[in-house]
């Protein structure tokens, strides 16, 4: 008879030497190519009926513009995705961080790139904190990420409007808004749009190139084996979801910068925007596949549908409408793209448990 752990770790092996694959093949894989067709077969539609106002340079500025901070949502979100698990606070964490953030900026002068910079500690460190709590309690406390993520998206949001009375802050630096709201490098691209390329980029070698994000890989595709080879799941799952809480804190530094002053009242709807652009931009919840190409890909859509409703005259409701039949088609195919697979090795389709516990296994496997 075999041995279980020395299987289960040729397993895991094998699951992370062949995330050593080029990233082009990757994003293959998740769909993005496919999403990316999508996209532009949308930007030629409205190209076609708007030509004089969509394809201009300042709605595409607009577009990216406002794609920025949801982008950067995104890069965490992606992260937690993978691992089969989801995170609906960081609307809430956004708001928070950028809460304190203008606050220690407030109590230091609102002036400087020193205070500036100490503001972007604080938002990272606040969004870190989160981060901590919701991965604290789904892998050491075992409750489930969605009922996690939605008492802290509430828990979140209560306090900032607690500390601040329900009213939004404005004492911002004006280095801040100048250079990162409104700034722009070489002339043409803003700079908000490069802090989130940037973020991006660390986000994408990050999860592609290095160990702990084939390993992320490998938690969403099997967790057990994974904890039979003795990777110490709960450690990893802490630090996935603090860079979530990470990302989300980086955005709300972003947001004051563009918006001038936090946004207490308006994130309500951001996680689910952003759980569905990644989703649709190939990450699968079923954990295992998905790539930051694929979600900023997934991201640019609702943006665009958004700009090009505006411009020919539909009620941008509609967007709700186009973006619920892309998320479903995207879960979808997701869906069928596994049971097809499954059918073909012999192996029984995973099971889509969202949110759900990477608990721990039934003493009948002879795991403690």
């Amino acid at each position: 008879m075999s041995n279980p752990t020395k299987t289960s770790s040729r397993d895991v092996q094998d699951m992370i030497e062949s995330e050593q694959i080029s990233i082009i093949q990757r994003i293959s894989r998740v769909q993005a190519l496919q999403i990316v067709i999508v996209l532009l077969t949308i930007v030629v539609i409205f190209s076609v009926m708007a030509p004089d106002a969509f394809l201009t340079v300042f709605n595409l500025r607009a577009i990216l513009m406002n794609t920025s901070i949801l982008v950067v949502l995104g890069i965490g979100v992606t992260f937690v995705i993978i691992t089969a698990g989801i995170d609906l606070s960081i609307g809430s964490v956004l708001v928070f961080s950028s809460v304190i953030s203008a606050m220690v900026m407030g109590n230091l002068g609102a002036t400087g790139w020193v205070t500036a910079l100490i503001g972007l500690g604080v938002a990272l460190l606040s969004g870190a904190a989160w981060g901590f709590l919701n991965g604290f309690l789904v892998a050491k406390a075992q409750v489930p990420a969605l009922i996690v993520t939605l008492g802290t998206m509430g828990a979140a949001l209560g306090l900032a409007r607690v500390i601040t009375g329900g009213i939004d802050l404005y004492e911002i630096p004006e280095v801040m808004v100048d250079v990162i709201g409104f700034g722009n490098l070489f002339g043409e691209v803003p700079n908000l749009v490069v802090l989130a390329a940037f973020a991006c980029l660390i986000g994408g070698i990050v999860l592609h190139l290095t160990r702990f994000g084939l390993t992320t890989y490998a938690v969403g595709s099997n967790p057990e084996a994974c904890r039979r080879v003795g990777v110490k799941m709960d450690r990893h799952l802490i630090a996935v979801y603090m860079i979530s809480g990470t990302t989300a804190g980086l955005a709300g530094w972003m947001s004051i910068a563009y918006f001038q002053q936090t946004s207490i009242g308006g994130q309500s709807l951001t996680p689910l925007l952003v759980i569905a652009g990644v989703v649709i931009g190939g990450t699968s919840l079923f954990g295992g596949i998905g790539s930051i190409f694929g979600s900023v890909i997934g991201l640019l859509i609702p943006v665009v549908l958004q700009s090009g409703f505006i411009i020919i005259g539909v009620e941008s409701y509609w967007q709700d409408v186009v973006i619920g039949v892309f998320l479903i088609a995207a879960v979808y195919v997701d869906s069928r793209r596994r049971q097809k697979a499954a059918r073909g090795s012999g192996r029984k389709p995973k099971r889509f448990q969202i949110g759900g516990v990477q608990g721990k296994s039934s003493k009948k496997e002879g795991i403690k």
